[in-house]
């Protein structure tokens, strides 16, 4: 059973810097590709990065690019989000998601084609 538990948020200010983690159970990197979302009230869930589980290429939203590593651990298959220059937009709950793939193949932006998701953690940046 695939499970992912994300943790590392918090209430921060402008400016400064956060770094979330996604533990997981149940699977391995090399078959998923490994994603972040976040979801602001009343906005739809957005695209933040990803991670190839095949090849480690690296996939950026626009609005994070520069600013957010994401990055893994797979030895012990954990998921980071490095995030720094943390603005007020960035407020947001953010998920971890994961997608089974049989051979590599691009990480997609789309929320609807993750198989797996976290119940997220709260990033509030404060201006």
């Amino acid at each position: 059973q695939v499970r992912l538990v994300e943790s590392g948020g918090g209430l921060v200010q402008a400016g400064d810097s956060l770094r979330l983690s996604c533990a997981t159970s149940g699977l391995l990197f090399r078959n998923y590709n490994m994603a972040w979302f976040r979801q602001a009230p009343g906005k739809e869930r957005e695209f933040v990065a990803a991670l190839g589980g095949m090849d480690d290429i690296l996939y950026y939203g626009n609005s994070v690019k520069g600013r957010f590593t994401i990055s893994g651990d797979r030895a012990e298959n954990i998921l980071f989000l490095e995030m720094k220059n943390l603005l007020p937009e960035d407020t947001a709950l953010y998920y971890c998601a994961a997608e089974f793939i049989g051979r590599p193949q691009p990480a997609p932006r789309s929320a609807g084609s993750y198989d797996y998701w976290g119940q997220g953690t709260q990033v509030t940046v404060s201006s």
